[in-house]
């Protein structure tokens, strides 16, 4: 069928006249305008679903890039600050280490007593009392508190004060109670003054 019949015969149709219910009976040109239109539906329908579902994918895949990019740039930066994280870690290591051994152990924590007593006699003080209290258990380190009284002149305390700050071992200074030795007057004062030094503790680390 030529084009221009198969048109001609469309024109001739009364759709009012198609039985719906029996298609077979349908003209020639029917059909094939059913056909086509109906394929052309199909075509349409799996289209739209095709697109959808590639939209769908690439709308993934695109989350999925932006996630890998952050992982990259992420892992770069610490790659790239790996060498200088690594040198940090030594320095802190290295003073962490210095710390250590400026706490005194156990064994040296009467050696230390002396040289608070020497550094007191050598400033021209008289002791009254030097005296290890109980020990204080922190965390990562144990307090060991030295209760002092000594008697001297005021630079004389001074002095004193100063050099058990410049002591190699580490040791503070509290508690400062400073009145005159004497009730009824005079050059001396004196100095009640709580030292701490501080031992490592090596169990704190393991709780």
């Amino acid at each position: 069928m030529r084009p221009s019949e198969w048109l001609e015969g469309l024109r001739q149709i009364d759709i009012s006249d198609l039985d719906t219910n029996n298609m077979g009976s349908w003209p020639r040109a029917i059909k094939v305008l059913a056909s086509v239109l109906l394929m052309v539906l199909v075509l349409a329908l799996g289209y739209s679903f095709l697109i959808s579902d590639l939209q769908s994918h690439l709308e993934l895949k695109r989350e999925e890039e932006s996630t890998l990019k952050e992982q990259f740039a992420t892992k770069a930066h610490m790659a790239a600050n790996l060498e200088l994280y690594t040198q940090q870690m030594k320095e802190m290591e290295n003073s962490f280490g210095m710390l250590l051994r400026q706490l005194p152990s156990d064994t040296e924590v009467p050696g230390l007593l002396e040289d608070i007593t020497r550094t007191g006699l050598g400033s021209g003080l008289e002791f009254e009392e030097i005296k290890l209290l109980p020990e204080v258990t922190q965390q990562f380190y144990i307090e060991l508190p030295i209760q002092i009284t000594v008697t001297g002149a005021y630079h004389d305390l001074a002095t004193f004060v100063s050099g058990v700050a410049g002591l190699p071992r580490i040791v503070t200074l509290h508690d400062f109670d400073l009145v005159p030795a004497n009730p009824e007057g005079g050059p001396k004062l004196r100095m009640s003054i709580l030292a701490k030094t501080y031992r490592y503790n090596d169990k704190g680390l393991q709780k």
